[in-house]
């Protein structure tokens, strides 16, 4: 502690020496005092020096208050009191500002105290386990404290919380306490935690802290609560920012649609309080987080289409057509607009279709842009729309159409009731003000970027000038006000919407050589020896000579590449050239301008660069230096080398078109294949019917057999060979026209197998290209030559399983034949049956015919005897009738059989 004393003896105006060894006294009497009344009223009195007297409490009395933290745990007001007193001692909250050297100093003593009281991090622990206590007197002010601790040093001792067991689940509990200031200073608390600290972030995260902190901004009144949601929004941009992982649980979370209801404000506002504007504009911010161009793209894309889904987009967009609300907020509201629409067409689509609540309506693109080229709107809220401009046209090939189609001659509305938004880009571009001019250029030069198909659209716009004078092309008149000698800012966003035409854009290049004015005044610029104002306008005229040179496609005579780089040599010289070229990247507001896509800027004299722009100076930079050096023959061997990697191309895509049909035949011979196999266990399965059902035949058939022996049964063993009959044809027919289906697919099959063959040996014999070396054709055909190796290799696959389709095919014929053969000898048993049981029936007919003509006779008989009166026995007659009767019954039944 030799520093503490150093600066206590350093003190001007120190304590009094009775006031030294008052404190020295309480001291003695909190280590050595028995009675705890004693040791409570010691620390109740050091509380109330230690403001006055900060530095000689804390040096004499730290240790002494942590053991009182460790052994009087039982009394929370003497535990209340050691906490109130070591947070006097630590925290630089309350020090009065008198002067600077003495705030200086008291910061030093705050974080030189923290040290000491961290350096046990067991110390650290047991400030944890206190804020376990539900009593007020002891969570609220351990809170305070270790809040203290985290902004005096917040790494070491968010270190020591982060290693120990449940400290940051300890500390979560916070929110869920019923009183609100130790809930509010929990958040606070919160705030220091997470701040910088990725796993710390994450943990809280995980502890359903989004569902806590919002249930808190909803029941504080969402942007019409106190500071209360301020807090919770600052922690929430603590949990978020720079944090992929928490950003990706708050959307998979379902959170973002609990966001729409804070941007509820309406239409009609009465007043804006101060901390409600705050509020907003920390909620705009926390929507930014989600969808910053920093993010990763995915996470970024996947957020913007739930932010479209939920209708927050659209809230959006409501504030930014509502009246009334203050200007910071509108211009927050665009620029937040601008990110949740950057690359997302969906988002872009429903942007452009937003009208503003005007008589007529008109489209909100156009009535932003009246703003931006509006001098008298301030210079923010101009940036922001700018940048909403260019967000919409980001990878927007469908709205950089549209905003060009806008400027063309069928689209332009003659009777002159609507504005375009073309036509405010052309107003802006040639208006009397430099930071219009810029801002115009730049758009119009987004509505171009990497969109070749534009940039040759935008070559048919003629402009009128002045009554009487032929039009001119929007080319032309870029080039002459660039000649005029403008404002620098001016010259500057025009020389960047030229660069960005003519790149990648040879029939630009060519209408811009076709003026003979334009190549000697852009020599004459990069000539001149002008003062360092003037350095960046040279050295972006260097750059639109280079595109001319470089993007050249030698149509003028007069200024192919060959004659433009000779010019360059006489009038200008090599090394100078490229040495004004260097003045773009060089230049101090450039850096500044690559870093974030936004145009951020403290004032309109920093308005220099566009972020898209500096892409372009990186890319053009070095390949514009190569081609200056280059000579004319090293240019014929370049165009020579892209003439025969064009033919190269040509034949890879013919090769690659001809691998994807045969793929595609390849996709249907396996659904084929697939389609056959599902037919040919159907066709199982109908066999194993079919002899499961011969089977039953034969069952039935030796049941009949048996019962054949037996009179009283032949008729019912006709019946069932009637049915056995009556079934099997049908399925015999049915297996028939299967089996004759099959075989015409297979057919099919190696039909189309040998037109691949075919193709194959072609592929295989196939030549190289005229003019190819060995080594560049072996170079462009091994991708094709494994294609068709792979072919080969699944057309011999697929000639195996037709193979085994086809055994298996026989194999089912062969059932098939042996199932014929079966039923063939069953019905052939069946006619034998059917004979012998008619034999019998006939048999059985006989019978009873004679035994009715003996019936007949031996009644005819008795008559005659009893005529002839001798006596008939009636035991015997009514014995043979009842004989006669059974036999009567008898032959009923068999007839009846």
């Amino acid at each position: 502690m030799n520093f503490l004393r150093g600066v206590m003896g350093g003190q001007s105006a120190g304590p009094q020496h009775t006031e030294a060894e008052t404190i020295q006294k309480l001291c003695d009497r909190v280590a050595s005092s028995t009675l705890l009344d004693d040791r409570r009223n010691a620390v109740r009195a050091l509380k109330s020096l230690s403001k006055k007297y900060r530095l000689e409490v804390g040096i004499q009395a730290m240790e002494h208050l942590i053991h009182v933290l460790q052994t009087d745990r039982s009394d929370s007001e003497i535990i209340a009191y050691a906490l109130d007193t070591l947070y006097n001692i630590i925290s630089n909250d309350e020090e009065e500002e008198v002067e600077e050297n003495s705030t200086r100093q008291s910061e030093d003593l705050g974080s030189q105290f923290t040290e000491i009281f961290i350096k046990q991090p067991e110390n650290v622990t047991l400030l944890l386990s206190l804020l376990e206590e539900f009593d007020f007197h002891v969570r609220w002010p351990g809170v305070r404290l270790l809040t203290s601790l985290l902004k005096q040093l917040g790494p070491p001792v968010q270190q020591i919380i982060l290693v120990s067991p449940m400290g940051v689940s300890k500390l979560m509990d916070l929110l869920a306490d019923s009183r609100e200031i130790i809930r509010n200073d929990g958040v606070l608390l919160l705030q220091a935690l997470t701040r910088s600290n990725g796993a710390i972030q994450k943990i809280v995260a995980f502890e359903n802290a989004f569902e806590r902190l919002l249930d808190i901004i909803t029941e504080e009144g969402n942007s019409d609560g106190g500071i209360v949601v301020e807090d919770c929004l600052i922690l929430l941009q603590n949990l978020l920012k720079n944090n992929n992982s928490n950003q990706n649980f708050f959307k998979e979370g379902s959170y973002i649609q609990r966001m729409k209801a804070w941007f509820e404000v309406g239409d009609e506002n009465p007043g804006w309080s101060a901390q409600k504007v705050t509020n907003l504009h920390l909620m705009l911010q926390l929507v930014r987080v989600l969808v910053s161009p920093t993010n990763p793209p995915g996470a970024t894309s996947s957020c913007q289409k739930a932010m479209f889904q939920c209708g927050l987009l659209q809230q959006l967009c409501t504030i930014l057509m509502a009246t009334g609300i203050p200007a910071d907020i509108l211009t927050e509201t665009i620029n937040t607009v601008s990110e949740v629409i950057r690359g997302c067409q969906v988002n872009q689509d429903y942007f452009a279709s937003v009208n503003a609540p005007s008589n007529p309506p008109r489209p909100a693109i156009v009535v932003l842009l009246m703003s931006m080229v509006n001098e008298r709107q301030p210079f923010v809220l101009r940036c922001a729309v700018l940048y909403c401009f260019q967000c919409f046209l980001y990878k927007n090939e469908k709205g950089q159409g549209e905003i060009v189609a806008t400027l063309l001659p069928s689209t332009i509305d003659a009777t002159g009731n609507s504005v375009s938004a073309g036509q405010l880009l052309c107003g802006g571009l040639f208006s009397t003000d430099s930071l219009s001019n810029w801002c115009a250029a730049v758009a119009l030069a987004h509505a171009l970027q990497g969109n070749a198909t534009q940039k040759e659209q935008l070559l048919r716009v003629q402009l009128a000038t002045s009554i009487g004078n032929p039009p001119v092309s929007l080319l032309q008149q870029c080039t002459n006000i660039l000649s005029q000698g403008s404002k620098i800012q001016t010259r500057v966003g025009l020389l960047m919407l030229l660069c960005t035409w003519l790149s990648n854009c040879p029939i630009a290049v060519t209408h811009f050589l076709h003026n003979s004015a334009n190549v000697p005044f852009l020599t004459g610029q990069i000539a001149e020896n002008l003062g360092e104002e003037e350095q960046l306008v040279q050295g972006l005229c260097a750059l639109l000579l280079g595109i001319s040179i470089y993007f050249n496609d030698n149509s003028l005579e007069n200024y192919t590449k060959e004659k433009l780089k000779q010019l360059i040599e006489k009038r200008i010289g090599k090394e100078n050239y490229i040495e004004k070229l260097g003045f773009i990247s060089k230049h101090e507001l450039y850096s500044r301008a690559s870093q974030k896509p936004q145009p951020n800027f403290p004032s309109p004299e920093y308005m220099i660069f566009d972020h898209e722009f500096t892409k372009l100076v990186k890319e053009l930079e070095g390949v514009i230096t190569k081609a200056i050096y280059k000579s004319s023959e090293e240019d014929k061997k370049e165009e020579e080398v892209k003439k025969t990697l064009e033919q190269h191309d040509n034949i890879v895509t013919h090769y690659k078109n001809m691998i994807r049909e045969q793929d595609l035949q390849l996709e249907e011979l396996k659904q084929q294949v697939s389609t056959l196999k599902c037919q040919n266990e159907q066709l199982q399965t109908a066999v194993t019917q079919q002899a499961s059902q011969i089977q039953q035949h034969k069952d039935q058939y030796n049941l009949l057999k048996v019962q054949l022996g037996k009179d009283n049964h032949h008729q019912g063993s006709h019946s069932d060979g009637a049915q056995v009959n009556g079934i099997q044809p049908e399925e015999i027919s049915r297996l028939r026209e299967e089996i004759e289906e099959l075989r015409s697919h297979q057919v099919l099959l190696q039909s189309q197998l040998a037109e691949k063959d075919t193709v194959i040996e072609n592929l295989a014999k196939s030549v190289p290209v005229e003019g190819e070396s060995e080594l560049v054709t072996a170079a462009k055909t091994t991708d094709v030559e494994g294609r068709l190796s792979a072919l080969l290799q699944e057309t011999k696959e697929l000639k195996n399983e037709i193979k085994a389709l086809s055994e298996e095919r026989t194999a089912i014929q062969k059932q098939l034949d042996s199932s014929n053969s079966t039923i063939a000898i069953l019905q052939t048993e069946k006619d034998k049956l059917y004979l012998e049981v008619t034999d019998s029936k006939k048999e059985q007919d006989d019978l009873l015919v004679l035994l009715a003509d003996q019936d007949q006779k031996i009644l005819s008989l008795k008559s005659k005897l009893k005529d002839l009166g001798h006596p008939v026995e009636e035991e015997d007659e009514s014995g043979d009738q009842e004989d006669d009767d059974d036999e009567l019954d008898d032959g009923d039944r068999d007839q009846d059989i």
